[in-house]
Order: structure tokens, then sequence, then C-alpha cells
């Protein structure tokens, strides 16, 4: 198996995790926030939707050149249309990947690497940076889940509300 397919695989099992936490959660608890310095639990499950825009950017060294510093999008209000969306920005950078040559992912781009500090990595680093982002956003995420008083599916392993005995 190539680099390449081992991070598709990757991407799409932790992308189905990803989703069955979010379908967990109670659409009328959007609001939560854990703390006021926290996100709403609306505007962190779209840091999903976000991260993969920022990912296309990153691909294409737009931030290198000074393009895309706009104000993010704000979510949808509707819960079903944030899944959709992210559903589509899923399948979008996927494609990209997915076409991807092997000169591609080798080739340099450029992202933060410290406060105000931007370093190169290869696309191939930059895309497993995106997908650990996304499985430590879930972790959050997860938390909000459970305090919202949703059932929380297993993720990498039992959970209280899904044992495995």
């Amino acid at each position: 198996m190539s680099r390449k397919e081992s991070f598709l695989r990757t991407y799409d099992r932790e992308h189905e995790t990803t989703m069955r936490v979010l379908r967990a959660y109670p659409p009328d608890k959007l609001d939560l926030k854990p703390t006021e310095r926290s996100n709403s639990a609306r505007q962190l499950a779209w840091t999903f939707v976000m991260e993969r825009g920022l990912g296309t950017k990153v691909w294409n060294d737009e931030l290198a050149r000074g393009i895309g510093g706009r104000t993010p999008a704000e979510p949808p209000e509707s819960w079903e249309e944030l899944l959709s969306a992210l559903e589509k920005a899923h399948a979008d950078f996927r494609k990209i990947v997915a076409e991807a040559s092997e000169e591609d992912l080798n080739a340099e781009v450029h992202f933060f690497t410290a406060p105000k500090t931007m370093g190169t990595y290869t696309r191939h680093e930059f895309i497993w940076f995106l997908l650990h982002d996304e499985i430590h956003h879930r972790g959050q995420f997860s938390v909000y889940l459970r305090m919202a008083g949703g059932r929380v599916p297993s993720i990498y392993g039992p959970t209280a509300d899904e044992p495995w005995t």
C-alpha cells in the first residue's frame, strides 16, 4: 500500500468516527459553551468544515502568496446543513489528495510553525498534521457531547454509552 493510500484509508476511517460523534450530538444544544472562552458546540463543529478549506488553501500554497486571509464563513443554523457541508468538504479535500502524484505530495507548502511564524511542510506532512488536528478537535467535541447529555459513541474503544462487553 502506498503512503497516499494509507493516508486516505485513515482519513476516511477517522472521518466516519468524527461523523458518528457529531451525529450523536443533540441539535437543541448547539449553543453550549463549557466556558466563556470556549467556542459553542456549533462553532467547534464548524471547525471540521473550515479545516478542509484551510487544507485546500495550504495545498495550493495560498498562505505563502498572501491569498485567503478573509474572515471565515459563519456556520449554518441548521445542524443537518452543517453536517452536509462537512461531508462535502471531506469529499472535496479527499479528491485533491487522491488525485495527487507522489511528486505533488512531496512538494513544499507554507503553514504556521509557531505564532506569527511560517515554515515549510511537504504536502504529505501537512495532510497528516490536518488529520491529527481533526482528531484533536473531535476529542474536544466528545466532551461537549457528554456535557450536552448525548451518548458518546466508540471512538477508539468502548465508552460508558457504548461498551464492548
